[in-house]
């Protein structure tokens, strides 16, 4: 009997050392390969890259202003725009711009249009281009303008000038209330501050199932040229 304990108890002893022989081979393996170390650096790398790129991008697609020389020259004569920016000149910003709307239908047209015009009084010349937010605020919820023709490069508005896009609707001739207007809502291009203005046009938009005019917004500069 004693033999058999001795011998039960040696086998214990030796599977212990075998087991931990093996868990300490592992470790150092681990310990010693590259491989793991090298694929981590890999994913931080190859996860860096995607910053701030897109939103560069988006931002210089939305940058382009309005011109009919193609230079970036402001439409209106008197905006005091400029071409060209050696990228020292700030944007414009909702707190920097003096934004005010009026009607600007002419009898015989199909649509009804607004202009929107947009001061600089930020004491500093800015940049501006691209299209401005525009929701109209009605009794039966808000509708956002759908953007129409092209925006042209960016250019610079110097101080105490004024840029104009419009707002094209359709005009309602049912005879009925209609969908009553209640506001404007206008966001700067590259802006996520809005500004609330009385609505100057005509009062109510025609209750339509969808498929009539939309509500329409030009680019910056756009005001005067037919769209």
């Amino acid at each position: 009997m004693r033999a058999h304990r001795i011998t039960f108890a040696a086998l214990v002893v030796a599977a212990g050392l075998s087991l931990t022989a093996c868990q300490n081979g592992d470790d150092g393996a681990a310990a010693s390969d590259p491989s793991s170390a090298s694929s981590a650096s890999a994913a931080s790398s190859s996860g860096g890259g995607s910053g701030s790129g897109g939103s560069d991008q988006d931002s210089g697609k939305d940058s382009a202003g309005s011109g009919s020389d193609g230079k970036g020259t402001a439409a209106p004569a008197d905006s005091g725009s400029g071409s060209g920016d050696n990228g020292a000149t700030p944007k414009c910003t909702t707190d920097g711009l003096k934004i005010t709307a009026q009607d600007s239908f002419i009898d015989g047209d199909p649509d009804g249009s607004v202009t929107v015009g947009l001061t600089n009084g930020s004491g500093a010349d800015c940049v501006i281009s691209g299209f401005a937010g525009v929701d109209l605020k009605t009794n039966a919820g808000d509708i956002s303008a759908t953007r129409k023709g092209e925006p042209g490069d960016p250019y610079i508005l110097k101080n105490g000038k004024e840029v104009d896009f419009y707002i094209s609707y359709p005009l309602n001739e049912t005879g009925g209330s209609g969908v009553r207007i209640t506001g404007l809502v206008v966001t700067p291009p590259n802006e996520t501050k809005s500004v609330t203005l009385d609505w100057p046009g005509n009062a109510s938009l025609p209750a339509t199932d969808g498929s009539g005019s939309p509500v329409l917004v030009g680019p910056i500069g756009s005001a005067g040229q037919g769209g």
